[in-house]
């Protein structure tokens, strides 16, 4: 989400003609966005803050201005905490109010003119703080998405209603809100008209998706909303992330299996493999549940493959609780994962627990953990050797002459292509594999549609 939302905000400022650079050593303008569910999200902040400090005074001394302004969670939640350790920051903005930046940066420049070399004041900055919730949902007042490749993401939902008991993103992004199926669709015809061959559907919940449909009265669910971006002309694969296990309803179990487009693979957080566990962190499922919903998946489309999140070290975890995690992943066999040690967030219950794990005991529950998650997706790469997947080539390799796309399943896969094949859908035959990654060389002609499916469900 963090890098659509950066993408979004260089459309917001494209009019106002500022363009994104590679390196922030001399700009007029740094935008930090921030995310809050890293560990040590704000000491990280402040210490990359101090980089930018420098740049702005020495800056300053040359007669020149820039304006540095904090965006994203981390700024939702800690906005006067910034305002007051960072007095040099300009802007401070939460995930929510993005697209008022031009009314914020004027404001900053008029600011920094009463604050300019010549002028002696206390704050070098202009401490200007819009983190509020607004009434009008954001999308209402941001230009058309810019397509900058074939393949985009696309939000379609925002916040979260589950107060999972570590987590802070209900705090910082606020309650449930899907756009409407009328503007996704346009958005998404607007990408495809573009070039867009790939949309990736965003929420921090996204299967929580309840969008005003374009005729009738029902909410159109996430399974729904998938049919139709389907059946726009020129999109040819689909992806949505992040989700949850228990919005995973009916109709978008059924649209695996129903959607050619929609690619066999999802990422579907489950956090802990102990019932006890995920009863502390108010997650509303149990892990046979969690099991019942991957075998009905697996029914609709028997070739799905899934990645999650774990944490590791929740307050009263047990060395049972903890083997119970580690059989879940045995027994589903996730190809990826994100695991982490448990950092507490201020604001949430999870901070206000007792019983905690020593840090040591996390260390080491972490690394079993990882290594058999590594385990786990070498395993599948390995044997995806000799198999025929198709491969989205939209960027290029770290070598001369080599293309690189993503797999059905989001392995990254590099292959030896000249130019002409950037942007085309390519069967490619997987010669080898690593760790995180596939190398392919092309196995006949480009793709069409046809063979994508028929390559979902019987090569892959």
């Amino acid at each position: 989400m963090n890098i659509y939302d950066s993408d979004r905000m260089k459309d917001v400022l494209a009019p106002l003609g500022y363009g994104a650079v590679d390196e922030a050593d001399d700009v007029d303008m740094v935008i930090v966005n921030t995310c809050h569910i890293r560990e040590k999200a704000a000491e990280k902040l402040f210490s990359e803050l101090g980089r930018y400090r420098q740049m702005k005074e020495a800056r300053r001394e040359n007669g020149q201005s820039t304006i540095i302004a904090v965006a994203g969670c981390v700024a939702q939640a800690t906005g006067a905490e910034i305002i007051n350790r960072a007095p040099f920051v300009d802007i401070v903005l939460g995930p929510q109010t993005y697209h008022r930046l031009p009314e914020m940066i004027a404001r900053a420049t008029r600011a920094g003119e009463r604050n300019s070399p010549e002028c002696a004041c206390e704050n070098p900055g202009a401490g200007i703080m819009d983190i509020e919730f607004p009434e009008e949902p954001k999308f209402d007042h941001l230009p058309n998405i810019t397509a900058k490749g074939f393949s985009a993401f696309q939000s379609v939902q925002e916040g979260c209603d589950k107060f999972c008991t570590f987590c802070v993103v209900p705090y910082t992004r606020g309650s449930e809100f899907s756009r409407s199926v009328r503007d996704v669709l346009a958005e998404a015809e607007n990408l495809a008209a573009h070039g867009v061959r790939e949309i990736t559907l965003l929420g921090q919940n996204v299967n929580a998706y309840h969008g005003a449909p374009v005729t009738g009265d029902q909410e159109v669910g996430l399974g729904r909303l998938i049919r139709q971006v389907a059946e726009i002309d020129g999109i040819e694969r689909i992806r949505y992330t992040t989700s949850h296990p228990v919005d995973m309803d009916e109709e978008l179990i059924s649209a695996h299996g129903d959607v050619a487009q929609l690619m066999p693979f999802l990422h579907l957080p489950v956090q802990s493999g102990s019932d006890r566990m995920l009863s502390a962190m108010n997650r509303n499922h149990s892990i046979d549940d969690f099991r019942r919903l991957h075998d009905r998946l697996m029914t609709a489309q028997p070739k799905l493959k899934l990645s999650s999140d774990f944490i590791v070290g929740f307050p009263g975890e047990s060395d049972a609780d903890f083997e119970a995690t580690m059989d879940l992943a045995r027994e589903i066999g996730f190809i990826q994962a994100y695991s982490f040690k448990y950092s507490p967030r201020p604001g949430t219950p999870g901070a206000t627990m007792s019983n905690c794990v020593p840090d040591e005991i996390m260390s080491e529950r972490l690394s079993r953990l990882q290594d058999l998650l590594t385990s786990n997706q070498a395993g599948f790469n390995q044997s995806c050797l000799g198999e025929s997947f198709t491969v989205l080539l939209d960027r290029k390799g770290r070598k001369e002459g080599q293309l690189a796309g993503r797999s059905p399943f989001m392995q990254p896969v590099h292959l030896q292509a000249s130019a002409e094949y950037f942007g085309r859908i390519v069967q490619v035959r997987i010669t080898d594999a690593f760790a995180n990654s596939l190398t392919g060389s092309l196995d006949g002609e480009p793709a069409s549609h046809d063979s994508q499916v028929s390559e979902q469900r019987i090569s892959a």
